[in-house]
């Protein structure tokens, strides 16, 4: 047992993930088109399907679903206000906050179009019918005056209790600028906000921390009755994922950075390595936040007047790779439910989701929990997670080095239109190095 607690999350959710899978196969065997199958023990017998399958299975796989559900209004809530409140400085809230929130939600914007545009092209989910208990009725689609409007809560404590979502973002967007501007007054609010997004992170973790047997549970009822083609489905799926996260990484955030500083991709590519590969070790873009602050500053020539505010919030609201997985996973699961979405319904993922990203805290698996705000969004069944979820850990820990990226791409970006970056610590490739070898003679 105290071998197993030692294990990394990431070993123990995939170490759930396969007996899940493996469990669910030999039941499916048993099966063999059976009704049920009744296991022999002693002066009783336990039928498979009654007990384990729709009984030990099913509670455990739907209390961690709603365990997800549960934490999206106050994690959202509560992150935003913090995130938006750290902008005390009027002159940082007026430029270096509207350059920064204006790129990270720009680049947003392009990961799940790019991610949604992507999957409607392979279709991964394409041919898959698959039985929901939530049903879905098409809506009229709401008119651009009526969206922007709706937006807006008249009431915000029934937006939290309903899980209106975009009426939740915004009164926290005002509730975080309206804190920042109110002084000492604010700054008290601030640290009770403070300590409230701490009990809610290790909230999270905790949550993070049952995983493992909650993807048991969903992967042993899934694949009790899964067919082959469904499983070719997902791999189409995480290829899609793992392909848009590199579109977005090596392609528009290059592109992005040639266009706005004419700076060279290659080098800051080269530069990211380090932070990259410990953002992907650790799935947490805070737990990375001290690497990512020093890549910027040491390696990048980032000001640290600026990479100290850029960073910081990037860790927060830049959560490009979370959007890319929820724009393919939206398509995908209604896909496999044979659910057809309009233009109206993507454009509402498109802006539900880039909105979201900003409410996103920087730890392993909030990506879920977001997920299962926008597929309420456009009404389509919650348990389509079950689908993902076995795979989503390792795609988790792709998107973070991406995030990563991202958050140094817009430091440069913003210290570069503010005349704070220095170019020559920027080109010089001795910078990388003396600070790794620094690292390695500190292990």
């Amino acid at each position: 047992m105290s071998k197993i607690r030692s294990m990394s999350l990431t070993t123990r959710i995939m170490i759930g993930m396969l007996l899940g899978v493996a469990v669910g196969f030999i039941f499916q065997a048993i099966l063999a088109g059976e009704d049920d199958y009744l296991i022999p023990l002693g002066l009783f017998s336990l039928p498979i399907k009654g007990f384990f399958v729709d009984g030990l299975f099913h509670i455990g796989g739907q209390i961690f679903i709603a365990s997800l559900k549960m934490l999206v209004v106050p994690l959202v809530f509560v992150s935003l206000v913090c995130g938006t409140c750290s902008l005390s400085d009027p002159k940082k809230l007026g430029r270096l906050g509207g350059k920064s929130i204006g790129l990270y939600l720009l680049t947003t914007a392009i990961a799940i179009t790019v991610a949604i545009s992507l999957a409607l092209l392979v279709n991964p989910g394409e041919g898959i019918n698959l039985p929901s208990e939530a049903t879905y009725s098409a809506k009229e689609a709401p008119t651009l005056a009526q969206v922007i409007i709706g937006m807006f809560p008249t009431n915000p404590i029934d937006a939290m209790a309903s899980g209106n979502m975009l009426q939740v973002i915004v009164f926290a967007l005002l509730f975080g600028i309206a804190m920042a501007l109110s002084g000492s007054a604010g700054k008290r609010v601030a640290t009770v906000f403070e300590d409230l997004n701490t009990v809610i992170l290790k909230l999270v973790t905790l949550l993070m921390n049952v995983a493992p047997y909650g993807v048991f549970c969903l992967m042993a009822k899934l694949f009790t009755t899964i067919e082959l083609n469904l499983i070719v489905s997902l791999a189409k799926y995480f290829g899609v994922v793992v392909a848009a996260l590199f579109i977005h990484a090596f392609i528009n955030y290059t592109l992005l950075l040639k266009f706005l500083t004419g700076l060279n991709p290659i080098i800051f590519l080269k530069k990211m390595k380090h932070a990259c590969l410990f953002a992907f070790s650790t799935s947490s873009s805070s737990a990375t936040m001290p690497i990512t602050l020093e890549t910027a500053t040491k390696k990048l020539g980032a000001n640290n007047s600026v990479a100290s505010f850029t960073i910081p919030l990037g860790a927060t609201i830049n959560m490009d790779g979370t959007a890319i997985m929820q724009g393919v996973a939206t398509v995908f699961i209604a896909q496999v439910f044979s659910v057809d979405l309009t233009i109206s319904d993507y454009l509402m993922v498109i802006l539900t989701a880039t909105l979201a990203s900003v409410g996103t805290a920087g730890v392993p698996g909030v990506g879920l929990i977001m997920l299962a705000m926008v597929l309420n969004q456009v009404g389509l069944p919650v348990e389509g997670i079950a689908i993902i979820i076995g795979v989503d850990r390792l795609l988790d820990m792709t998107r973070t080095a991406v995030n990563v990226t991202g958050d140094c791409m817009v430091t440069c970006v913003v210290a570069k239109s503010e005349g704070q970056l220095d170019e020559k610590i920027f080109n010089d490739p001795n910078a990388a190095k003396d600070l790794e070898d620094y690292h390695k003679s500190a292990e």
